[in-house]
């Protein structure tokens, strides 16, 4: 799949702004703060209803508007003249509107899975080096690139959550109060039980099966022999386990025990602290952690790892995903420039964005935009 027309209206730094894309590989040049990212932001947006710059929509609308329209059209591929309209209206503080072919949808959660993409950019390196939540973010977005429902679930368990929270810190220190709302947390046990243990599975299952790809990238990419390796965490199961995906019913009991165990210690943080929210992949090169041991040059051959293995185990399921370099080839040295360039080209498309054009390998070239002063302009 492609997208072969974007269409902004008060997004982000545009009033207006529509451009027709191909296949292949499209390159936006432009300096830095002329609005190159915002561009392929929106297609991420589109794909995801997220973004890898910021948690909140307020500033996805342009100042001074109300609301923020993306509309694209995207294309099932180069032989394929299938095409769907996806269009998102962001109205910051109210419920997002989304349309699929100009038909209202009853949630914008049913966009996901109709454009698929995989994001790389500078902020990639802190799921090698950076927290958990770095790490969860990154396999959880590959999950919803796979199975686009877990984007439901996953949405979910984060109210459960919330509301669970809520609920222990209004129990914390009143022990009468404890007694009398044991039933309404077991509700709340439940359903986060039953969730938690759908997303871990997943986690788990594409982490597995990611393995192989990020591997053989790794190697590919870095100029040293190290394996790159990943191993998910959850204190719901032993560190030293068997290799194989625990099925959804065994995570679910192993949850709920742990739940059962740390009941004390929750009530008095007035916190829940079992669950996929706390989990953590642990990335490794040979017998070392990267966090912590990798040099800067090995953090960012396993990032690039990562996302390439990521697009390529989609293409082994038959999704070809529209694959987004944001402002990365300054990052990287020679070397790795020409080894993440040779290895994109398999994608039906990619989107580049670059401050100075002549850090795009020479075989990543195709199509150009030049960006600056609020105008997009065919190069």
């Amino acid at each position: 799949m492609f997208v072969d027309h974007l269409t902004l209206a008060d997004f982000r730094s545009y009033s207006h702004v529509e451009l027709e894309l191909a296949a292949g590989v499209t390159t936006f040049v432009g300096a830095n703060g002329q609005g190159k990212t915002n561009l392929v932001e929106a297609v991420e947006y589109l794909s995801t209803l997220s973004s890898h710059r910021v948690a909140s929509d307020v500033p996805l609308v342009r100042a001074g508007a109300e609301r923020a329209v993306v509309r694209t059209r995207v294309r099932a591929g180069a032989d394929d003249d299938r095409a769907l309209v996806l269009e998102l209206e962001i109205t910051p503080g109210r419920a997002n509107k989304a349309r699929l072919n100009r038909s209202p949808l009853r949630s914008p959660r049913e966009l996901v899975g109709a454009l698929r993409t995989v994001v790389f950019s500078p902020e990639d390196l802190a799921v090698v080096k950076g927290d958990p939540a770095e790490r969860r973010r990154f396999i959880d977005s590959l999950v919803v690139g796979r199975w686009p429902r877990l984007a439901g679930v996953k949405a979910d368990y984060e109210r459960v959550l919330r509301q669970r929270n809520t609920l222990l810190k209004s129990l914390s220190g009143r022990s009468r109060a404890m007694a009398e709302a044991a039933g309404t947390l077991e509700v709340w046990d439940d359903s986060l039980v039953r969730l938690g243990a759908e997303l871990v599975h997943a986690r788990m299952q594409s982490l597995a099966d990611l393995a192989p790809f990020c591997a053989q990238w790794y190697a590919d990419i870095a100029p040293t022999n190290n394996v790159a390796t990943a191993r998910y965490q959850t204190a719901v199961l032993p560190a030293e386990r068997e290799p194989d995906v625990p099925g959804r019913d065994q995570l679910a009991e192993a949850m709920a025990a742990e739940l059962r165990r740390r009941r004390g210690d929750e009530l008095q943080r007035g916190l829940t602290l079992v669950g996929p929210h706390r989990d953590d992949v642990v990335l490794s090169l040979g017998e070392l952690p990267a966090r912590g041991y990798a040099s800067h040059g090995e953090s960012w051959s396993y990032a690039l790892s990562l996302r390439l293995g990521a697009a390529a185990l989609l293409r082994s399921e038959d999704v070809q995903p529209v694959l987004i370099l944001d402002d990365v080839f300054a990052e990287l040295d020679a070397t790795r420039r020409q080894r993440l360039a040779a290895g994109v080209g398999e994608a039906e498309q990619v989107l580049v964005t670059a401050a100075v054009a002549e850090d795009v390998p020479a075989e990543l070239d195709g199509h150009r935009f030049r960006v600056g002063g609020g105008e997009v302009v065919a190069a």
